[in-house]
């Protein structure tokens, strides 16, 4: 079951679950987010990212929205769970990542706030200002507080904390409507084993 948050002529933004695909990797599997709601994707989200997603009904409107990702002028955030305990409450990671050996890295910068600390892990708030391939994972892990149930960028035994996925969810999207410029601010609660951590 896909929850609907939002939908008119142009766009839907859905509330992805965790363990589904946005589209296919070259491995080419049929069941897909993008398979299921046959429409356009704005972005991507990882396999094990759940969270608000926009699609297009057109390919002009799609083109519009990856225009808007481009340009920055789409505002994300996220909430992660984090290995450990932070040292600092707010701050900036900045630095130049790839998660690809063969691509030249980039600059991606990603803003933080602490939204609560427990014993061995945190939950944080994640504002990526940059719009890199797996840059909140890539940045928490270079922090030293890897995301609970990386398993790509750490070690998944080193966590005192197990966790069956990455613990991130993308929890809220700001932007203008690509073709009313209304501005629309959509927020998507915590899916039930991300509330679990914290309770």
């Amino acid at each position: 079951m896909i929850k609907t948050i939002y939908e008119d002529s142009y766009l839907l933004v859905v509330d992805k679950p965790s363990g589904l695909l946005t589209v296919p990797t070259p491995k080419k599997e049929t069941r897909t987010l993008t398979g299921i709601l046959r429409l356009y994707p704005c972005h991507r989200l990882d396999r094990d990212t759940s969270g608000l997603i926009i699609y297009a009904k057109s390919k002009r409107i799609q083109k519009l929205m990856m225009r808007k990702f481009q340009k920055q002028e789409i505002k994300k955030e996220y909430t992660a769970f984090i290995s450990g305990r932070l040292e600092k409450a707010s701050g900036q990671i900045k630095s130049y990542i790839t998660d690809n050996p063969y691509e030249p890295k980039k600059l991606a910068v990603t803003n933080y706030k602490l939204l609560r600390q427990f014993k061995d892990f945190a939950q944080v708030l994640a504002v990526p200002e940059t719009g890199r391939t797996n840059q909140i994972r890539i940045h928490f892990k270079e922090l030293g507080h890897p995301l609970l149930g990386e398993s790509r960028f750490a070690f998944r035994r080193d966590f005192k904390i197990k966790f069956k996925r990455v613990a991130l969810h993308a929890s809220r999207l700001v932007f203008s409507h690509p073709v009313t410029n209304e501005k629309l601010d959509f927020y998507c609660e915590l899916p039930a084993d991300l509330k679990s951590l914290s309770t």
